[in-house]
C-alpha cells in the first residue's frame, strides 16, 4: 500500500523557524522520512480545492502549527488501520490536554478517500481526527507549541534531545558533546549539508596529516591539533542530519569512510614524522627502517581490520556505522519457513569472585576507552606536546594489529557461522 501525504499549512506559524526549519518544511520532510511518496502542503483554499478527486491507497495529515518530529507520526505507520496520535499521559510538553489529538493522524482504504474528500470541502483536519477511534500515544521527542518565544526556546531544547547517540561513550558524551553541541546548533541555522561537513572534515584531516608528516615537532604538534579540531566538526554532520531530518545511507557511509581514512592516514603522518624527526637508525642499526616498517604493517592491519568491520556491519549487521559492530552473533528463526537470520549474542558477565581494589575497579571501567578513535585523539596531542610522537605511532600501529587480531578472529567465526547456515539447508534473511 503507497502512503501519501497532506501537511496543514495554513497559518502563520507554519512560517516558524526551528533549528534551521520552518515548521511547514520540517513537517514535509517528517512525513517524506515516514515513508511518504506524494506529499501535499494545504496553504489556501485553492490548495484545498486541489485535493478534489485524489484517491489515495493511504493517506497521512500532519498539522504544520507546530514542531513536529518522527515520534509523532512513526507509531501511526507502525499500526494497520487508521489511527489518530494524541498526547501520551507523560507529555514532554505541557500544552495540551492528555489523549487529546496531537495533530497527525493517518487513514487506510476507502477512509483514506473519505478523508482527502473532507479536507478538499474544508473540513479541519481536527474534526476528522475525531472520528478515529484508534488512538495512539505519540513518542517522547514529536511535537511541541511554538506560539511565543518561550515556546520556540522549549521546542528547541526538547528537538536537540535526539543529538545524544546511545553509543555514545563517557568520553564522547562529556568531552567531545559539549563543543560539538554549540557547534551543531550555530551550523543548523546555515545551508551547509551533512555530507559538506564530512568533505570539510576529510579535508581538514588531509591537511592535518600533511603538516604532521614534517620533522619539525611544531609543525607535528599543530597537524596533531587540526585533525583532534576535525574529529570535533566530525561529530556535527549526525548531528545536523538528525535535526534537519537529512539523514541518508549515503552521507552515513561518508561520514564513517572518512572515519576510517582519518585513522589510517595520521597513522601514516605520524610514523613519517617519526622517521625525518629521529631518524631511520633510531633502534641501532637494524639493517632496514624501523619506521617504514612499522608504517607498512599499520596500513596493513588497519585496512584489513576496516574490511572485516564493513563486513560484519553490512553482512551481518545491516548498518553503515562502524559502532554498530558486533563480534558474536546467535542464529535465531526468521519471518518465514525455513530461514534463519543472525542476531547480535547476549553478553555474558563475569562476575569477580571478590570485590576489586578501587583502582583496578577503575582501570576495568574505563580501560575500554583508551583504543577508542576520539581518545586517541587526544593523547596524540598529549604526546605531541611532550615531544612523545613516537609513542603515539608504536600506540597506534599496536592498537591497529591488536584490532586486527579480535576483528580477523571474528570474521572468520561469522564467516563459517554463514557456511553451516547454508550446509543445513536454511536461507538466511538479510539483516
Amino acid at each position: 500500500m503507497v502512503l501519501d501525504a497532506i501537511v496543514v499549512a495554513d497559518g502563520p506559524l507554519a512560517r516558524v523557524r526551528i533549528a534551521g526549519l520552518s515548521a511547514r518544511e520540517r513537517a514535509i520532510r517528517v512525513a517524506r522520512r515516514v515513508g511518504a511518496t506524494d506529499v501535499r502542503v494545504v496553504e489556501s483554499p485553492a490548495d484545498r480545492e486541489k485535493l478534489a478527486g485524489w484517491r489515495p491507497d493511504a493517506i497521512l495529515v500532519v498539522r504544520a502549527d507546530q514542531m513536529v518530529h518522527t515520534g509523532l507520526v512513526q507509531p501511526l505507520i507502525e499500526v494497520r488501520g487508521d489511527a489518530v496520535a494524541v498526547v501520551p499521559e507523560k507529555p514532554p510538553v505541557d500544552d495540551l490536554t492528555v489523549g487529546s489529538y496531537a495533530g497527525a493522524f493517518i487513514a487506510r482504504g476507502s477512509t483514506a478517500v473519505d478523508v482527502v474528500a473532507a479536507l478538499a470541502r474544508g473540513e479541519s483536519d481536527a474534526d476528522i481526527a475525531t472520528r478515529i477511534a484508534t488512538k495512539i500515544p505519540h513518542g517522547p521527542i514529536a511535537r511541541a507549541p511554538i506560539a511565543t518565544a518561550e515556546q520556540r526556546r522549549a521546542a528547541h531544547r526538547l528537538l536537540y534531545r535526539i543529538l545524544v547517540k546511545p553509543q555514545d561513550n563517557a568520553i564522547t558524551r562529556y568531552l567531545y558533546r559539549p563543543v560539538s553541541f554549540p557547534l551543531t546548533r550555530a551550523l543548523v541555522w546555515t545551508p551547509i549539508t551533512p555530507n559538506q561537513i564530512s568533505y570539510l572534515v576529510a579535508a581538514l584531516v588531509a591537511f592535518g596529516c600533511w603538516v604532521t608528516a614534517h620533522a619539525s615537532m611544531t609543525m607535528a604538534l599543530l597537524g596533531t591539533v587540526i585533525v583532534l579540531a576535525a574529529s570535533y566538526l566530525d561529530c556535527c554532520d549526525g548531528e545536523v542530519a538528525r535535526v534537519k531530518l537529512l539523514s541518508s545511507r549515503f552521507g552515513a557511509w561518508i561520514d564513517t569512510v572518512v572515519d576510517e581514512l582519518s585513522s589510517i592516514g595520521y597513522m601514516v603522518a605520524i610514523g613519517w614524522h617519526c622517521r625525518l624527526a629521529f631518524g631511520p637508525r633510531y633502534l641501532g642499526d637494524l639493517g632496514f627502517d624501523p619506521w617504514k616498517l612499522g608504517i607498512a604493517v599499520g596500513t596493513i592491519t588497519f585496512a584489513w581490520a576496516i574490511y572485516c568491520i564493513y563486513y560484519n556491519i553490512i553482512v551481518a549487521v545491516g548498518s553503515a556505522n562502524s559502532q554498530d559492530y558486533v563480534g558474536r552473533f546467535d542464529v535465531v528463526p526468521g519471518d518465514k519457513p525455513n530461514t534463519v537470520r543472525l542476531a547480535p549474542a547476549a553478553a555474558k558477565a563475569i562476575a569477580p569472585k571478590r570485590e576489586l581494589p578501587g583502582p583496578l575497579k577503575w582501570f576495568a571501567t574505563y580501560a575500554p576507552y583508551l583504543v577508542r578513535r576520539d581518545f586517541i585523539s587526544w593523547a596524540a596531542v598529549g604526546f605531541a606536546v611532550l615531544h612523545w610522537t613516537q609513542i603515539s605511532f608504536v600506540a597506534l600501529v599496536a592498537g591497529g594489529f591488536v584490532t586486527f587480531v579480535i576483528v580477523s578472529i571474528d570474521h572468520v567465526k561469522l564467516r563459517s557461522l554463514r557456511r553451516d547456515i547454508v550446509r543445513r539447508g536454511l536461507v538466511l534473511e538479510a539483516p
